[in-house]
C-alpha cells in the first residue's frame, strides 16, 4: 500500500514492509501459516447446501438474487445534493481464528452497512495443495502471504458465505501478494494478470475438489457473475491489469496507488476507485485511508510497538478516518473509501479505530454505507452532466 509521509506521496509502503515480514494482507504478525490438517471425511454435502443450483464441482451454487440489497438507484436531479457514500473494504478477507471477520459482519448488521471483501484465492487452497498455484514470475506454490491452516479455510468459507448472504460484495485480492523483487506484481504483463485471475477464480470455484471436503455447504453465488472488481497487492500493477479487467467485464478497480477525495472517473473504461489521502491529526501531511499506512506513519512498519503508544495512536487513527469523512461530507460529498485487513497490529488499535469511526459515521444524515459494487450501480445510472459537475469539484470544495 502506498503511504503518504512527511514528504508527501512517495513510494510503496509495503516495499519496506516486506523486509519487516509485513505482507499487508496477512493475518496478525505477518501471515498465517501452518501445516495442513487431515481432510475431513466425506459426507453428504448436497443435502446440507442452501437451496440453489450447484455450479461446477458444487463449491459454489446459484441461489438467486442476492439478499439485503438497497433499492434500485435513481439519477440525481440537477443541483440535487448527492448522498455521502462510504465504502469499507477488506483485503485478503481470511479468518484465521481471531474473530475479526465475524466481528465486522456483526458490526455491519448493527448499522445496516454493506462492505466489500477482497478475497485472496489462496485462502481457500490447502497448503498441502500449494503446487496447484503457479504464480506468474515466481516459483510454483510460492506466496508472500502464506497459506491458511485447514481449520481456518473452513472458517473463511463460513464467513465469506455469510458475508454474501448478508448483502456484502465478494471481490478479489488475487493470490500470492508479491510486492518486491523481479516477481512483483508491478512487473506483471496483462497476460500474467489474466492467468492470476483465472487461478484466483478457480480456487474459489473448486475449493471442494482441492480440499476433499464434501460436508460443507457451497458458497451461495456464481463467482463468474459476482466478481466485478478487485484491489491489487500493494496497489501495484493497475495499468496492465485494467485491459484485462475491461475484457472480463469488471466494473471497477480499487488499485490506484493513492487518490484524492474527489468524485471518481473511469480509467481505460473501468471505474477507478482509489484509496484516498485524508487528514492526519497532529500533522501537516496526509495519510492514505488504510490501516497499514497509518501504522507505517506511527510505528515505522512495526506491528508490536511499545504499548504505551497505543491509546494515543488509536485516537489518532480514529481521528484520521473521521477527518476524511467530515471533509467530504461537509463539502463536495466525494465518496470516502477505507481499506483494512483483518489484523491485530499494535494491539488491535486499527480495528478499534475503524469500528469507532463506522459507528460515528453510520448515524449521519444522507450517509450510505455500501459496497463498491453498489456504489458503481449508483454511478452508472447518473446523468453524464450531473456526474461531470461533481467530478469537477476539488478536495474540500463545497457543492454549488
Amino acid at each position: 500500500m502506498q503511504q503518504i509521509t512527511r514528504r508527501g506521496l512517495i513510494g510503496l509502503g509495503l516495499g519496506a514492509a516486506a523486509a519487516a515480514g509485513l505482507s499487508g494482507c496477512s493475518g496478525p504478525e505477518g501471515g498465517p501459516h501452518g501445516e495442513a490438517n487431515e481432510h475431513q471425511p466425506a459426507g453428504k454435502a448436497r443435502s446440507q447446501s442452501p437451496e440453489g443450483k450447484p455450479l461446477g464441482d458444487g463449491s459454489t451454487a446459484y441461489t438467486g438474487k442476492q439478499p439485503h440489497q438497497p433499492p434500485a438507484p435513481v439519477p440525481l436531479e440537477p443541483g440535487e445534493i448527492p448522498p455521502q457514500f462510504v465504502i469499507f473494504s477488506w483485503d485478503g478477507a481470511g479468518e484465521i481464528g481471531n474473530g475479526l471477520f465475524p466481528r465486522f459482519l456483526k458490526l455491519a448488521r448493527e448499522h445496516d452497512a454493506k462492505m466489500t471483501f477482497f478475497l485472496s484465492g489462496l485462502y481457500l487452497l490447502p497448503e498441502s495443495k500449494k503446487r496447484l498455484y503457479r504464480p506468474p514470475n515466481n516459483p510454483v506454490g510460492a506466496s508472500d502471504i502464506g497459506y491458511l491452516k485447514d481449520e481456518n479455510i473452513k472458517r473463511t468459507l463460513k464467513y465469506v458465505r455469510q458475508a454474501w448472504l448478508d448483502g456484502h460484495e465478494i471481490g478479489t485480492h488475487f493470490n500470492g501478494h508479491f510486492c518486491a523483487g523481479s516477481g512483483s506484481v508491478a512487473n506483471w504483463s496483462s497476460a500474467h494478470w489474466r492467468d492470476e485471475i483465472r487461478q484466483a477464480k478457480s480456487f474459489v470455484q473448486q475449493w471442494r475438489t482441492n480440499t476433499g471436503w464434501t460436508d460443507l455447504p457451497p458458497l451461495p453465488f456464481d463467482y463468474d457473475k459476482e466478481l466485478v472488481g478487485g484491489r491489487t497487492p500493494c496497489l501495484l500493477g493497475q495499468d496492465r491489469l485494467l485491459p484485462v479487467a475491461r475484457e472480463l467485464g469488471w466494473r471497477y478497480d480499487a488499485s490506484s496507488p493513492g487518490g484524492r477525495q474527489r468524485w471518481p472517473v473511469k480509467k481505460q473504461g473501468v471505474w477507478d476507485l482509489p484509496l484516498q489521502a485524508m487528514p492526519f491529526p497532529g500533522h501537516s501531511f496526509e495519510v492514505l485511508s488504510m490501516d497499514y499506512n497509518i501504522l507505517a506513519n506511527q510505528s515505522q512498519n512495526s506491528t508490536k510497538a511499545p504499548p504505551a503508544n497505543y491509546p494515543r495512536w488509536r485516537e489518532q487513527a480514529t481521528g484520521a478516518y473521521l477527518a476524511g469523512f467530515n471533509r467530504a461530507y461537509e463539502t463536495n460529498r466525494a465518496p470516502f473509501f477505507v481499506g483494512n485487513h483483518f489484523e491485530q497490529w499494535n494491539g488491535g488499535i486499527y480495528m478499534d479505530a475503524v469500528e469507532e469511526a463506522l459507528k460515528k459515521i453510520a448515524d449521519k444524515k444522507d450517509v450510505r454505507l455500501v459496497s463498491f459494487r453498489q456504489f458503481v450501480d449508483w454511478l452508472d445510472v447518473q446523468k453524464p452532466e450531473v456526474l461531470a459537475r461533481l467530478q469537477g469539484l476539488d478536495v474540500g470544495q463545497a457543492l454549488a
